[in-house]
């Protein structure tokens, strides 16, 4: 049976892969009861490995470098005990390939010099299968990386109507989606981008 991270581990991993995000996008990046994330968040402000702050009109939480370690130790004790640390960094190794790919299409977008829209999108549906494979591995041992797949796929599904969901930063875009996906597997190996 796959194993179910502790929810102190999903609230600081959450706050981690977002960046900068309020309580319930924290909650809801692992489905988590927003007031349990929101105890977690303030237990973690309480230890100075989380920070809430403002920007204009945005409220939203972010990792202390002192959280980034505490992260780092949960996600590797966690490993540990699962036993799944080669797996992980197998499926790493086979992400690799398609992030270079990935990122080259999302530049070529965002600059306007790659492949077009269409063919953009016929290639990450690709990618997206292959994605399915790294999931199903990773998911196999550990369930909090569920839902990149369906993420990916169904941003990639909204970007035929608004281009946002490609390459947006205000959307759960395919590249948001990848970007935690590859945060996701490089903090969990506790590796430099």
């Amino acid at each position: 049976m796959a194993h179910r991270s502790p929810t102190d581990l999903l609230v600081l991993h959450a706050v981690r892969l977002k960046g900068f995000a309020d309580t319930g996008a924290v909650a809801a990046r692992f489905d988590l009861d927003t007031r349990q994330a929101a105890e977690e968040l303030l237990d973690a402000q309480a230890y100075g490995w989380a920070t809430r702050s403002s920007f204009a009109d945005l409220v939203g939480w972010s990792l202390t470098e002192a959280g980034r370690l505490r992260d780092e130790s949960l996600l590797r004790d966690e490993l540990d005990e699962v036993g799944a640390r080669d797996m992980v960094a197998s499926v790493h190794e086979r992400f690799l390939p398609l992030n270079a790919e990935a990122a080259r299409l999302f530049t070529g977008l965002q600059l306007g010099t790659g492949l077009g829209q269409d063919s953009a999108t016929r290639r990450f549906a690709e990618i997206a299968e292959a994605l399915r494979d790294l999931e199903h591995s990773l998911t196999a041992h550990l369930t909090r990386f569920t839902g990149y797949h369906s993420r990916f796929t169904g941003a990639l599904a909204n970007a035929q109507s608004d281009p946002a969901w490609m390459t947006g930063m205000e959307v759960d875009s395919c590249h948001r989606v990848w970007f935690e996906l590859h945060e996701d597997l490089v903090a969990t190996l506790n590796l430099s981008r």
